[in-house]
């Protein structure tokens, strides 16, 4: 980790910055539409849809921005126009701006994400997994922190949350403006790029990269239940609010200790993308099938240990894999791809939890989602057969 280049630790930093600022107001968006918006829960789940939504647009345009004009201007679009937001947001965070302002947080932040991800592909290409695992790293540690800091902010006045937010945007606008600049492609170098990418064939890679995000998006669908079905199964058995949030900080704690155990299995199956995630995908499995029998914190401890196993072979591994598929030009694309995918899965998981607990009970939902999780390996077996068939077209030709 102390090896990676310079660049990549500027790209570590702003990633950290960016997803601590994000983790301060996440938690605290439904407390604070209804306790203080006076909102109903209902009406509180539909705008952090609304924010997911304009999220995976977001996605979808930072990945194109970072192809046509590169990843330091699509950043910096992205850092401006949240800051936008939180300043109309320190203002004015009443109803129904709420509504209008977390929908722009939205849609910039899901511009800087797939932006970050394809830059630290571009400036570190032989990092391989290593580069897109650093960033999930910081991710990680930002989501862990965040959440703290805002608690100890939202005691004093829960009003002062967006101004704290707005100030790690800030900070984050330094880190980029002053390290990013010269690691964005000219915008020049990236159109004749893309207009020459165009005459080779792309649908194989296109194909291949939808396949497997379908299992991908499966995956989020189940791990977002811990946010939503599972923490109101949780307080339901009597376990605390505090003992619930002790498994986020056992997660995020897990995901930086398991590193050095993960890295030996890492390096024997660095080349070997789908075994990662297929196995990633089995352990996810069992944590379902275990936290389906927990009665007791204790169990829910094993759950989310045996979870965030599962995770750490996951998620560095998508977009990995986006990278070595998406074309020259294509980068940014491909990443937005793989961040609108997992976004698609946080907006519909908590809708259709909540539908299966509320009509056929909180196992039966366990069980649809541990098939659900099942179903994922099939898109990830399956999403090289596009690979093949083009190979095979070729050697015919």
């Amino acid at each position: 980790m102390l090896q990676l280049p310079k660049a990549v630790w500027f790209l570590i930093i702003g990633m950290f910055i960016n997803t601590m600022g994000n983790s301060f107001l996440w938690p605290l968006h439904t407390i604070y539409m209804h306790e203080h918006l006076g909102q109903t829960l209902t009406m509180a789940g539909f705008v952090l849809m609304i924010n997911a939504g304009t999220g995976v647009i977001g996605n979808l345009l930072g990945g194109y921005l970072f192809d046509r004009i590169g990843g330091y201007k699509s950043i910096m679009f992205g850092i401006i126009l949240s800051m936008i937001s939180l300043v109309l947001l320190t203002f004015w965070h009443g109803w129904p701006e709420y509504i209008w302002f977390v929908a722009i947080l939205g849609f910039s932040g899901g511009i800087i994400f797939p932006s970050m991800y394809a830059l630290v592909g571009s400036v570190w290409p032989e990092g391989g997994r290593k580069a897109f695992n650093a960033i999930y790293l910081s991710q990680n540690l930002g989501v862990a922190l965040g959440p703290a800091v805002a608690g100890l902010v939202a005691d004093h006045n829960i009003n002062n949350i967006f101004l704290a937010n707005l100030l790690t945007y800030v900070l984050f606008l330094v880190v980029a403006g002053v390290y990013y600049r010269k690691m964005g492609l000219a915008p020049n170098i990236n159109a004749s790029v893309l207009k020459s990418s165009k005459k080779i064939k792309q649908k194989a890679p296109f194909y291949a990269l939808l396949i497997v995000t379908i299992g991908y998006m499966f995956t989020w669908v189940a791990y977002v239940q811990w946010t939503s079905t599972i923490s109101t199964h949780v307080l339901d058995l009597g376990i605390t609010l505090k003992q619930y949030s002790l498994l986020w900080t056992i997660n995020g704690g897990l995901i930086l200790a398991a590193q050095p155990l993960i890295k030996p299995i890492i390096n024997k199956l660095e080349h070997k993308i789908k075994t990662q995630m297929i196995l990633g995908i089995a352990i996810f499995m069992a944590s379902f099938v275990v936290v389906s029998y927990a009665e007791d914190y204790t169990m829910f401890i094993v759950a989310m240990v045996i979870l965030t196993l599962g995770e750490v072979f996951i998620w560095p591994a998508v977009p990995t894999l986006a990278g070595q598929l998406a074309p020259k030009g294509r980068e940014g694309f491909y990443q937005g791809i793989v961040n609108s995918m997992a976004t698609i899965g946080r907006m519909i998981g908590p809708l259709a939890g909540g539908i299966l607990v509320d009509v056929y009970g909180i196992q039966a939902m366990f069980f649809v989602l541990t098939l659900l999780i099942g179903l994922a390996i099939i898109p990830t077996l399956l999403y090289d057969r596009p690979l093949k068939k083009a190979e095979l077209e070729k050697e015919v030709i």
